[in-house]
């Protein structure tokens, strides 16, 4: 997925979970991130930021944070941005060689899943989960506890049961990483649901990303760890 303008910055603060100051050149300018997870790691003052310009001239923000750099490292840091990275994939027919049709944020029983995929003899579900938490090479899911990322676990569970194939998808939105693990200091009942999930056949697997500053691609398969 692409981007369409993006502006180099340098960030300032994040006063809330919305909003951040960045420095355009000079100007101070408050911009809209696309992350409401804590990201304390990443949005550090002086960290080299990437934002791209609104098209909405009426917004109040004029632009929204997508990209930092770490340590020599891109990490792309749009919420929004696996979803539509995994869509494009998905339709590229890299994961299903045999896929028929796809169709995003689709409901099942009390849930809403991401992705329901059909192929010629087997019917998908696909809850995906972006990773932008790294250290020295491994990354960890999730930053903060999520009660709605263990629900989505149990009910993939339910999915498995009723004959569905289901994947929880790890998208890690950067290069070169070691494996990936839950988060079990920050979250240990989304570890524990993760491991339950994994032995009653929810397929538990993660891919990481070529990030550049204006593009995010699925790239390479990354070893989980539970």
């Amino acid at each position: 997925m692409k981007y369409r303008t993006i502006v180099k910055a340098v960030f300032l603060e994040r006063p809330n979970r919305f909003i951040a100051y960045v420095d355009i050149n000079g100007v101070k300018e408050t911009v809209h991130v696309k992350n409401t997870g804590r990201c304390r790691e990443l949005l550090q003052k002086g960290a080299t930021v990437y934002l791209e310009k609104s098209n909405n001239h009426s917004r109040k923000t004029a632009y929204d944070l997508v990209a930092v750099e770490k340590n020599g490292r891109l990490i792309n840091m749009d919420s929004q941005a696996p979803n539509k990275a995994v869509q494009e994939w998905l339709l590229s027919k890299e994961l299903f060689g045999d896929l028929i049709s796809l169709k995003p944020e689709t409901k099942y029983k009390n849930s809403r899943f991401d992705f329901y995929v059909k192929c010629e003899d087997r019917e998908v579900f696909i809850e995906v989960k972006g990773v932008t938490l790294e250290n020295d090479g491994v990354v960890a899911f999730p930053d903060a506890p999520s009660e709605r990322a263990v629900k989505h676990v149990y009910e993939l569970i339910e999915a498995k049961q009723d004959g569905y194939e289901v994947y929880v998808l790890f998208v890690v939105q950067m290069k070169n990483i070691k494996y990936l693990i839950p988060n079990e200091d920050t979250h240990p009942e989304f570890a524990k649901a993760l491991r339950e999930a994994s032995k009653a056949g929810v397929n538990i697997i993660a891919y990481d990303c070529v990030v550049t500053e204006n593009e995010m691609i699925i790239d390479s398969p990354v070893p989980v760890k539970l």
